[in-house]
């Protein structure tokens, strides 16, 4: 079997290969571009095309024992995603700011990096508290979900819901600290979630809702407030 590392390099040789003219940079996401398997060792790549609908396909394979993803984006778009702030935030990040060039020689994915850290230099503190107020309302309404299928005697789908929940709040969490995450699984265990029952999540999504009332944010308003 090849190791991963070996598989990623080949891969990324292949595809410059077949599409020398339309791929503009390549490289490796996930723990490849941080050398820690600790959240799986899947073959993530990311190819960057100088304009939309070109390069390859994308894909998600077994390939000798691996899990692989190709993930293709033409250069203007994955600026626009790097310039632009959402909900998912704390677990998108990583991808922007940790990428492995496996085939870059201008360089153009340390100029994503730059273009997300400018990003987030010029961000408000009203502008994160928005974007946490949002995630917040995930998190509660996946909560109240869990809290009714309960209830109602589902528990699997009360199970569901809650880790669903834990990991909305661990989001809203980095949202409230700015802090971002490797995976969903990081941000679990990082945020101190993971195993939280209904009462204690719930306890932990009134101490957020308390903190984003504090910062000007309030998670509640009547119908005069909502524009």
């Amino acid at each position: 079997m090849t190791d991963p590392e070996g598989l990623a390099s080949e891969l990324a040789r292949r595809i410059r290969r077949r599409r020398p003219a339309e791929v503009l940079a390549i490289g490796a996401t996930g723990f490849l571009a941080r050398s820690d398997d600790r959240d799986g060792a899947d073959v993530e790549l990311l190819v960057v095309t100088y304009r939309a609908g070109t390069g390859p396909v994308p894909l998600r394979r077994r390939v000798e024992g691996h899990l692989v993803s190709v993930e293709v984006v033409s250069s203007e778009d994955l600026l626009t995603r790097a310039r632009t702030l959402t909900t998912l935030w704390p677990l998108r990040a990583d991808r922007l700011l940790h990428v492995r060039p496996l085939d870059d020689d201008s360089d153009w994915l340390a100029t994503v990096r730059d273009a997300h850290l400018a990003r987030l230099a010029e961000a408000t503190p009203r502008e994160f508290g928005s974007l946490a107020r949002d995630a917040w309302c995930g998190a509660e309404s996946l909560l109240a979900r869990a809290v009714q299928a309960g209830q109602w005697h589902d528990e699997d789908s009360a199970l569901l819901l809650l880790a669903e929940a834990r990991i909305a709040a661990a989001v809203t969490e980095g949202l409230l600290t700015r802090t971002y995450f490797r995976s969903s699984t990081d941000a679990a265990r990082r945020t101190g979630v993971v195993g939280l029952d209904l009462v204690e999540l719930g306890d932990r999504t009134r101490r957020q809702a308390a903190e984003l009332e504090k910062r000007g944010r309030p998670t509640d308003a009547s119908l005069a407030d909502l524009w």
